[in-house]
């Protein structure tokens, strides 16, 4: 059995941060507190994952940087070794009835959590219902205990779950990173009425996990104390921290400087350039998500209320049909990403051979920009004098907003040649540059046409299909939801549920791979490339940041943070290392120090970056 370690948005929803970057003189710089590159090897230092923090919220947040976060400071019911094998974690050990469909949880005895309470089985019955009955607590993770019946709580050491219908991926449910983590009910149960404003900002944070979250300066840096009672065993260092960047060229130029330990979400030329530099490895990880973008074929609530301002021509399958043909992937992968990249096609990564699922000859949409003119042409689209297509029932021109992220190089360049590859077929596309944050609020009111948007994911492919259900779109407020084009499909669905129900193997890829098939035919979600994961970090600083074997290629298994930041060791300094200094004043040039932040708020977007749940 395997389980889930998404995912998200780097980006998006996920809603998303607000990027800011700060320019001054040194007397001028925000710096992280307590920690030096001096400082005995005693503080792991790394980049706010992803594109930032949406919100400290577990019930609200989807960036990848925040899904890090709780992995780090509140537990899961489980947690997943890289092999996929499922280890205990809050629950030492778990059982299942003879019809699937109770599941009985035993709770370790004795933990506390950070400001000695008791940790009981009543806090996750607690968690796990909040989530199924109110729709405000269900915005990250509804989707993962839509099939849940009851929760309860018999007693301080037992959970007990009734499904539904039987559910093969119960262990995928509460896990590190990707999963719901588990809150203390004690001081969570007072801010439940207002919990869609509720910050949860009060440091410490109480919680438990391998740190405790002890300061947060959003745009700035996060900052830990490793808990040196953790039922897993102590991280090898006393702190953490996490800085905000603008980008990740100011993030190369801190680890090359030694004020950082480690980096992840490289470009090619970061990565290449990187492989070169004594007391650094660079290396690769097989890539864990996809790359495309989402076309908005007709934002609606749940019950089906139409809601934004998307272009009504993306609405017909003919129009994305023809997109879809007119991209040319593989000089994407080519020239965007240096060959670092597979061509898309599967909405689920190369991480996940076992259900990863490709077109044949027949269905494939591949580069075409003849066919994709005679796809048009024969749904009416006629172009007119200025070789722009019009839409025959709106009359409005097939001039389409393309949203793409400010802070990733890689939208800037992508968006480029979409845009030429368009305008060959009749399509005109106005490229919009915008803060994730402003990216994710006008994804969840529909008011946009088409975004660039990634998404990873772990072990368990649960979380990133159901993102795709219908019961991910917004309520008839407009409000919730995990969307990210506001696809809704009845047979999707339906075999959304069969899978989850699905224990043998072959059944539930066979299933998986039906969905992507629907998926792919909607094209409201085109892929146009799966990354190769790619980070490197300080050999004078860390080890044991990167788990597992490097493959025939030399790419080493996707890497799972949790246990990235639990598994690192501080590494004996050189006394040559460039990386003596007296602070973590990050993003150093030669007379600017660039201290930057990437906030944000959607998830998912929310969504992952390399790192991302976004």
């Amino acid at each position: 059995m395997t389980t889930s370690t998404p995912l998200r948005r780097t980006g998006r929803k996920a809603a998303a941060l607000t990027a800011s970057l700060l320019l001054g003189t040194a007397a001028g710089l925000v710096a992280a507190p307590a920690a030096s590159a001096d400082d005995g090897g005693g503080t792991l230092r790394m980049p706010i994952t992803g594109i930032g923090i949406d919100s400290l919220n577990p019930f609200l947040a989807y960036f990848a940087g925040s899904l890090d976060v709780f992995s780090g400071i509140y537990p899961a019911l489980d947690r997943v070794e890289q092999d996929g094998t499922v280890k205990p974690y809050l629950a030492d050990s778990w059982t299942t009835s003879s019809d699937k469909l109770t599941w009985t949880f035993k709770i370790h005895k004795g933990l506390k959590w950070s400001d000695g309470k008791p940790i009981t089985a009543e806090d996750a019955a607690w968690t796990f219902n909040l989530i199924m009955k109110n729709s405000t607590a269900a915005t990250a993770n509804g989707s993962l205990v839509g099939n849940f019946a009851s929760v309860s709580a018999p007693d301080a050491t037992t959970l007990v779950v009734k499904t539904k219908k039987p559910q093969a991926t119960m262990l995928s449910v509460s896990i590190p990173v990707s999963g719901i983590p588990i809150v203390p009910k004690h001081i969570w149960e007072s801010h439940v009425k207002d919990l869609k404003n509720y910050k949860n900002n009060s440091f410490p944070i109480v919680g438990y996990g391998p740190w405790t979250l002890t300061d947060y300066k959003p745009e700035q840096y996060v900052k830990f104390d490793a808990n040196k009672d953790f039922l897993l065993g102590a991280p090898k260092y006393a702190h953490m921290i996490q800085q905000a960047f603008k980008n990740t060229d100011a993030a190369v130029a801190a680890l090359r400087s030694g004020q950082l330990d480690y980096v992840s979400g490289l470009n090619p030329t970061q990565y290449q350039a990187l492989r070169s530099q004594s007391g650094v490895k660079a290396f690769e990880q097989v890539g864990n998500r996809w790359n495309g973008i989402e076309v908005n074929g007709g934002a609606r609530t749940r019950d089906g209320k139409k809601i934004g301002t998307g272009h009504p021509a993306l609405g017909d399958v003919k129009v994305r049909e023809a997109l879809a043909l007119a991209i040319d992937r593989a000089t994407i992968v080519k020239r965007v990403r240096d060959g670092l990249a597979q061509v898309g096609a599967s909405y689920l990564p190369p991480s996940l051979p076992q259900y990863a699922w490709q077109p044949s000859g027949s269905e494939k949409f591949g580069y075409d920009p003849a066919k994709a003119d005679s796809v048009l042409d024969a749904a009416g689209y006629k172009k007119g004098s200025d070789g722009i297509r019009v839409d025959p029932k709106s009359k409005r021109k097939l001039e389409f907003r393309l949203g793409i992220h400010s802070d990733d190089d890689a939208d800037a360049k992508v968006s480029t040649y979409l845009a030429g590859w368009f305008k060959e077929i009749g399509v005109k596309v106005d490229i919009q540059s915008m803060s994730s944050s402003k990216l994710n609020a006008d994804l969840a009111k529909g008011d946009w046409d088409i975004l660039m948007d990634s998404w990873s994911t772990g072990p368990d492919p649960t979380y990133l299909l159901g993102i795709q259900t219908c019961a991910a779109l917004p309520d008839s407020k407009g409000e919730g939801g995990s969307t990210d084009s506001f696809f809704c499909d009845k047979d999707y669905d339906d075999l959304f549920l069969r899978q989850q129900s699905a224990f043998d193997d072959k059944q539930r890829a066979d299933l998986l791979r039906r969905m992507q098939a629907i998926l792919y035919k909607a094209n409201e979600n085109i892929m146009i490339y799966n990354a190769n994961g790619l980070a490197a970090y300080r050999t004078d600083r860390v080890n044991g940041i990167v788990a597992g074997k490097a493959d025939s290629t030399g790419a080493f298994p996707a890497q799972n943070s949790f246990d990235q930041y639990l598994d690192a060791t501080p590494a004996k300094a050189s006394s040559s290392s460039s990386g003596s200094g007296s602070g973590t004043v990050i993003g150093v040039s030669v007379t600017v120090v660039v201290v930057l932040a990437a906030g944000g708020v959607f998830l998912a977007r929310r969504r992952s970056s390399s790192d991302d749940r976004e």
